[in-house]
């Protein structure tokens, strides 16, 4: 009999997390149970800091609102949590004491709303005991198992809206504008918004990209009179016989994903400007496509994942993330969205082990984009 949940958000920011906090909300209330919110995610699960949640106060009117009412942190991976003790640096598995959090405070079930790292120690903590229900948060679209996840079709659309406003400089100017969108190591932003905007050229992680390819590209649409093109890279996006870019490597713990992305858009606007003599301009969109307030699709999306996840803790299924399946509601095991990624405090990263969902030739996506002859520098 569950009578009393807590949520935590994790991970970046994503358009939809106060949605699918108020759908548990509403969902636990209709059904006489109550509702709590652990502050910044893993971390206050390790503090123990939480607050009630309701839709009469603390809970109200959050529905359109872009972040997160409780919060989220991206580096607290308390299996494997950083610490200082005399002055050095040493890594903790502070596991133990979240789940003797979970038992005082008597919290039936414990919501994990994030991507394949929060799964993933969301999977590790079912290992221990602790009743779980994952929900699938990532801009990036990539966590395994699920068709979509919330806050990527928001994502999507700031996107578009770049590239439309980005289009008319180039064609008034003559220029090549390229927008570096975010996807570190999937390219489901940079493919969805360069069909939805009209651009010319796609380059993502999942397809290694040849520079001179994407230029031909360019040097074909001058020879029809168009002297202007529209770039879409993603973060992750990279050269073949090349690796990613990366603006600096961070100290934020071990089991985390340390890589600061960022510069690719630069260095393809230079590449394409000295190859076709064309001016080129970068635009990177960075934190704008997870900010603010969400469109309709994730509003209902964040909404119908929030009232399954409090359904399936009524019934009783726990160790699960609720995904979309053949285009419905539905839940599979964490054990399936962790894959072979296994190893308890190893949280993310694009390592054989991940299970992270990318771009397949076969998915109807590539396809259109190849259909209508997006360059995707191959």
């Amino acid at each position: 009999m569950i009578k009393k949940v807590a949520i935590l958000a994790n991970g970046g920011d994503a358009p939809g997390f106060n949605a699918v906090i108020r759908g548990i909300v509403k969902t636990a209330e209709t059904n006489g149970i109550e509702c709590y919110g652990f502050i910044d995610g893993y971390r206050g699960l390790l503090k123990n800091d939480f607050i009630k949640l309701d839709s009469a106060t603390t809970a109200s009117g959050i529905l359109h609102k872009g972040g997160s009412i409780i919060g989220s942190s991206t580096n607290a991976n308390v299996f494997n949590y950083k610490l200082e003790e005399n002055g050095q640096v040493v890594y903790k598995d502070l596991s133990d004491i979240c789940v003797e959090n979970i038992k005082n405070d008597e919290f039936d079930c414990i919501f994990t709303l994030g991507g394949d790292g929060t799964q993933k120690s969301a999977r590790d903590f079912s290992l221990k005991g602790v009743n779980v229900i994952g929900i699938p948060k990532t801009i990036d679209n990539d966590v395994a198992c699920t068709e979509i996840t919330f806050g990527f079709n928001t994502a999507v659309s700031v996107a578009m809206e770049a590239i439309d406003r980005l289009h008319t400089t180039g064609e008034t100017h003559h220029r090549i504008m390229v927008l570096e969108v975010m996807g570190r190591y999937a390219g489901w932003i940079a493919l969805e918004a360069a069909i939805a905007g009209g651009a010319d050229i796609a380059l993502i992680p999942e397809i290694p990209y040849d520079i001179n390819i994407a230029a031909k590209k360019i040097e074909e649409r001058k020879e029809k009179g168009k002297n202007f093109s529209v770039v879409v890279v993603a973060e992750g996006a990279m050269p073949k016989g090349g690796t990613i870019t990366v603006e600096n490597i961070r100290d934020n713990g071990a089991g985390v994903d340390n890589t600061k992305l960022g510069g690719v858009g630069d260095k393809v606007a230079k590449e394409l400007q000295e190859l076709t003599g064309l001016d080129a301009r970068n635009t990177t969109l960075g934190y704008m496509q997870r900010g603010g307030t969400p469109v309709a699709f994730d509003r209902v999306l964040s909404t119908k994942y929030g009232a399954k996840a409090m359904e399936l803790a009524i019934e009783g299924k726990f160790g699960v993330l609720t995904v979309i399946k053949d285009g419905k509601l539905n839940s599979v095991p964490l054990e399936d969205v962790v894959g072979n990624n296994k190893v308890m405090g190893a949280v993310s990263g694009n390592t054989a082990e991940s299970n992270i969902r990318k771009v397949t030739r076969d998915h109807d996506l590539f396809k259109t984009a190849k259909s209508i002859g997006i360059c995707l520098g191959e």
